[in-house]
């Protein structure tokens, strides 16, 4: 035990021997050589950390301290082993790319669009679009359906494109635009509301059918088509509006001989079971109100007007394969035994907002103007 004791003294003596030279060799007077030794009490931290592979600094460590580490085999071959600590390297950033100039649109633009001051802002109804797929319920003329619930026979050999009525002199009024229900108005969409004189009515001519009247007329005109349009609202009394619509057709009928063509112009409403108002849009251009044709059958020469209906809409379906609904074939008048060439037109639904309704009836203007044979100038 003696023996072991000596040993281990002597071993801790040389131990401290070392130390104090490893620490002391560099330095030149008394000062340095405690400073050297005071700073070397930060050995067995730097051996604790060095063994964990933490060397904090790298391999920047002093003369002495390497002699110390030199002492120990184990920690000496670990040290020798880690790599030298790199400064991190930066990650690559995405370079941002010098704008480029954007070739400029010289397509050019129609001069008179069919868009032209619309900027059809949302009107929050929801929409569907009326697509019949099936001859079922319907009399089918080519691309043409017809839903009859007259309960009339219909010769679908006379729906061949042609119509009795024909535009006369062009220095004379041609169409009469009238409007049997000229307060029906649409959704507007927010900062652009009416004043309401009933459900989805207003008096303002400006937001009503009246309106929309005026924009059918215009497209007329710009082929060549006389047009004169009846800007009276019939139905502030409901229940009498046909009564005082057909006074004013047959006022202007009898004043002008030259008109062959009368265009009562409406809009529809369809509505579920909490009173929800939807709108109907084309699905091809879901800004347009779809379209749709409703015909009476109460008199006798109906059919020449049914031919003209089916005329018309087979003519826009060409371009415009869903913006009409099908066409509608009623046990009632809607005085259009007044002339055999007459429509009602319901342009879109309460739902629709009014820039979709303009926008479908000009649509529906130019379309009719081609089915009778005019040409734009």
């Amino acid at each position: 035990m003696k023996k072991f004791l000596r040993r281990s003294g002597a071993a801790l003596l040389a131990a401290c021997t070392v130390w104090v030279v490893a620490a002391t060799v560099e330095s030149r007077s008394l000062p340095a050589a405690a400073e050297a030794m005071r700073e070397s009490f930060q050995l067995p931290k730097a051996l604790v950390q060095l063994e964990l592979g933490d060397v904090l600094g790298g391999r920047d460590m002093s003369l002495s301290t390497l002699l110390a580490l030199q002492q120990s085999p184990l920690l000496w071959a670990a040290y020798g082993t880690l790599p030298a600590q790199k400064e991190p390297t930066p990650e690559p950033q995405p370079e941002t790319p010098e704008p480029q100039p954007q070739p400029e649109d010289n397509t050019p633009q129609p001069e008179n669009s069919l868009t032209e001051g619309l900027t059809f802002a949302d009107n929050g109804s929801p929409s569907q679009t009326v697509i019949p797929t099936a001859s079922k319920s319907y009399t089918v003329a080519g691309s043409v359906f017809i839903k009859n619930s007259a309960g009339r026979s219909i010769d679908t050999a006379l729906l061949d494109g042609t119509f009795p009525a024909k535009l006369g002199d062009s220095t004379q009024p041609q169409v009469l635009i009238i409007h049997t229900h000229g307060s029906e108005a649409y959704t507007m969409p927010a900062g652009e509301e009416y004043t309401p004189s009933g459900s989805y009515r207003t008096a303002d001519t400006e937001k009503n059918m009246i309106r929309v009247g005026d924009e059918i007329a215009a497209v007329l005109s710009q082929y060549g088509i006389s047009v004169l349009h009846d800007r009276q609202i019939h139905d502030s009394d409901y229940n009498s509006a046909y009564g005082k619509s057909r006074s004013s057709a047959a006022a202007y009928l009898e004043k002008y001989p030259s008109l062959s063509f009368v265009l009562d112009i409406h809009r529809d409403a369809i509505s579920d079971a909490d009173g929800r108002q939807y709108k109907v849009v084309s699905k091809e251009d879901p800004h347009a109100a779809q379209l749709s044709i409703v015909m009476g059958s109460n008199y006798g020469a109906w059919m020449d007007n049914l031919r003209l209906a089916a005329a018309v809409q087979a003519n826009l379906l060409k371009d415009h394969p869903t913006l009409m609904r099908p066409i509608i074939l009623r046990p009632y008048g809607y005085n259009q035994g007044l002339c055999n060439g007459s429509l009602l037109v319901e342009v879109g639904a309460a739902g629709n907002s009014l820039d979709e309704a303009i926008y479908s009836a000009r649509l529906f203007a130019v379309g009719f103007a081609e089915t009778l044979g005019a040409e734009k100038s």
